[in-house]
């Protein structure tokens, strides 16, 4: 790690949160075809912001693990996914989110990537325990699920089969999928601390961007269900469960500067 000294700013990653956040903040004021071509930008954007993070703050070697197990990982486990229902079950994409491969849009890999980093780094700062980091981050990634689905479900961009049974309040997604997301969210965070070596397991003084993207994901996800997508069921149990990967951190987070 000591022969890895980038700048400590990080500026460009801060401005690249910034339009990422513009992007999200725009997404309720659109529809149809617009509505589609902001969320795959916002994935882009998100993508850059996390493997761009990880190579500066951790180096060359992060940012391959996190691309081997997030991006190829997540893409084949969607490309199994859509031939087989297992482990999220039986469904499809629409054709609404760009070019397929496999049945699988490009961009749901990416998806996986932007929000495996500050998941993983999340877990990094709360506790030093390996196998309590990778659950950790694995409920963090898996709990941003219960935003992500119910949205992408509701503007038609993928659907199931078989929704059936659903969580209360949140109609369209079997719960199945939900332990699809977190087995797999054990997998590739098991990988990803395996793959990052030491650097990817210290807690470090660079990632900062990646907490705001944590926290930000999780605050608007729960203002934009509730007040803008009409989407209740979802902020509820989302609010609650990645609330419970998220919120501690904040409170680590303050207990340090405190200290």
């Amino acid at each position: 790690m000591s022969a890895f000294n980038p700048p400590r700013h990080g500026t460009g990653l801060w401005a690249l949160l910034g339009v990422l956040v513009l992007v999200q903040i725009s997404y309720p004021l659109t529809s149809g075809g617009v509505r589609a071509a902001m969320t795959v930008t916002t994935v882009l954007l998100g993508y850059l912001l996390s493997v761009a993070h990880a190579a500066w703050s951790r180096g060359p070697r992060a940012a391959l693990a996190l691309v081997a197990t997030a991006t190829v990982g997540g893409f084949a486990v969607e490309a199994i996914g859509v031939a087989t229902g297992f482990p999220f079950g039986t469904y499809d994409y629409s054709g609404q989110l760009g070019p397929k491969l496999l049945g699988v849009p490009l961009i749901i890999p990416l998806a996986w990537t932007w929000m495996a980093w500050p998941a993983w780094l999340a877990a990094v700062r709360l506790t030093r325990a390996p196998a309590l980091r990778v659950a950790v981050a694995a409920l963090g990634l898996a709990a941003w699920d219960l935003f992500l689905d119910p949205q992408m479900v509701a503007e038609g961009y993928w659907l199931w089969h078989s929704p059936i049974p659903a969580l209360p309040g949140v109609p369209g997604i079997p719960i199945g999928n939900y332990a699809g997301w977190l087995g797999f969210a054990l997998v590739l965070m098991t990988a990803l601390r395996a793959l990052t070596g030491p650097a990817g397991g210290t807690p470090g003084d660079r990632d900062a961007p990646m907490f705001a993207l944590w926290f930000w994901t999780y605050a608007s996800s729960v203002l934009a269900h509730a007040v803008f997508l009409d989407l209740p069921g979802s902020a509820l149990w989302g609010g609650l469960l990645m609330g419970a990967a998220v919120l501690p951190l904040a409170v680590r987070l303050r207990a340090g500067r405190a200290g």
